[in-house]
C-alpha cells in the first residue's frame, strides 16, 4: 500500500541516518579526545579503575619527590660524615707524630686545636632542607628518622605509606645540648680498649667539647697535647680516637646503605609510575587506527543514509503522476 500520511522507508531510512550520525559523534569524540573511555557514561568499570588508578600515580609522584628529598639529605650528612673521618684520621696521625721522641707536643696541639674547628665546621654546616643530621641541638637522642618510599593499595582498596627509617641518632657527630649523643663529644674510656689494662677504673677521653652543662656533659679529659703530655695519656687519645674513627666509619656505611636503597626505590617507583600509565592507556585510550578507519566508513555510511532518505522522500513526490 501506497500512502502520503505514513513514509516508512523514509522513516526507516531516518532512523538508520540518526544511528550513523550517534556513531560518528562518539568516533570524533574519540579522535578528538584520545580516549575511548572519557567518561563514566562510557564504560563505567573501566573509567572507575583508570581514575583510582591516575590517583595513585599522582601520588607515586609525590612518593619520587619524597625520595629525591630524603636521597639529598642522606648525600648531605655522608658528604660531612666522609669529610670528618678525613679529619679524625688526621688527628689520629697528628697524636701518633706525637710519640715521637723530642717532638714539641704544643705545636702539635695547634694544628689539633684547628682541626677540631673544622670538625665543628662541617658538622654545623651539614645542613639540608633545615634538618642536621650529625649536630643535635636538643638534650635527646635525635631518633629515627623516616623517608617516605612507597604508596601502596591492597586488594580491599586499603592504602599504605612504605617508609625507609635512618637511625639519626647513631649519626651524631656533636651533642651541642647533650655532649653524651654525639660521636665526638662524648667519654670514650680508653681503658676498656686497652687490652693490656689490669684495673677496671675508666680513663676517659672526648674529642670536642660543646661548652654544654645540659644534659649529660663529657666528664673526661680533652683529647689535646700540653709539653707535660705523657706517652700513656698519648696511646690513650689514639685509642679513643680510633674508636670514635670506627663509630664513624659504621656510620658512613649505614648512609651508604640507605642511599643505595633509596637510589633502587626511585628506580622502582619510576618504572612502577610508567607500568600503571600503561595499563591504564590498554583500558581507555582510543585506537586512533581503529577510530580512522571508523571514521571513513561512517562518513560513507552517512553519504548514503542521506542518498537513501532522499530516495524515500521523492518516492511521496511520484504519488502525484497518478493524479496527471
Amino acid at each position: 500500500m501506497t500512502s502520503i500520511m505514513t513514509n516508512n522507508s523514509a522513516m526507516s531510512a531516518l532512523a538508520t541516518l540518526r544511528s550513523i550520525n550517534a556513531d560518528m559523534e562518539s568516533t570524533q569524540s574519540r579522535i578528538s579526545s584520545g580516549y575511548r573511555v572519557n567518561s563514566a557514561a562510557d564504560n563505567s568499570a573501566y573509567w572507575s579503575i583508570a581514575t583510582t588508578m591516575r590517583s595513585d600515580n599522582q601520588a607515586l609522584s609525590t612518593v619520587k619527590d619524597a625520595l629525591g628529598l630524603g636521597a639529598a639529605k642522606v648525600d648531605t650528612a655522608y658528604t660531612g660524615m666522609n669529610a670528618s673521618i678525613e679529619v679524625v684520621s688526621e688527628i689520629k696521625n697528628k697524636l701518633l707524630a706525637a710519640k715521637e721522641p723530642g717532638v714539641d707536643k704544643t705545636k702539635i696541639n695547634k694544628e689539633i686545636t684547628e682541626l677540631k674547628n673544622q670538625l665543628s665546621s662541617i658538622a654545623e654546616s651539614a645542613s639540608f632542607s633545615g634538618e642536621n643530621w650529625l649536630q643535635n641541638e636538643t638534650t635527646t637522642a635525635a631518633g629515627t628518622k623516616s623517608i617516605v618510599g612507597g604508596f601502596n593499595r591492597d586488594s580491599s582498596g586499603q592504602v599504605s605509606i612504605t617508609t625507609l627509617d635512618v637511625n639519626v641518632t647513631s649519626l651524631t657527630l656533636i651533642g651541642a645540648d647533650n655532649e653524651s649523643l654525639g660521636i665526638l663529644t662524648k667519654d670514650v674510656d680508653a681503658n676498656a680498649l686497652d687490652p693490656d689494662a689490669t684495673t677496671t677504673t675508666a680513663r676517659n677521653y672526648y674529642l670536642i667539647d660543646t661548652g654544654s652543662t645540659t644534659g649529660t656533659p663529657a666528664s673526661g679529659t680533652a683529647i689535646s697535647l700540653t709539653a707535660s703530655t705523657t706517652d700513656q695519656q698519648v696511646t690513650d687519645m689514639v685509642r679513643a680516637v680510633d674508636s670514635m674513627l670506627s663509630s664513624m666509619t659504621d656510620a658512613a656505611s649505614n648512609l651508604g646503605a640507605v642511599n643505595k636503597r633509596i637510589s633502587m626505590q626511585e628506580d622502582f617507583v619510576s618504572n612502577l609510575m610508567s607500568t600503571i600509565d600503561k595499563g591504564i592507556g590498554r583500558l581507555v585510550d582510543a585506537d586512533m587506527n581503529e577510530e580512522s578507519t571508523r571514521l571513513k566508513a561512517l562518513q560513507t555510511q552517512q553519504q548514503l543514509g542521506i542518498q537513501a532518505l532522499s530516495i524515500a522522500n521523492a518516492n511521496s513526490q511520484n504519488v502525484l503522476s497518478l493524479f496527471r
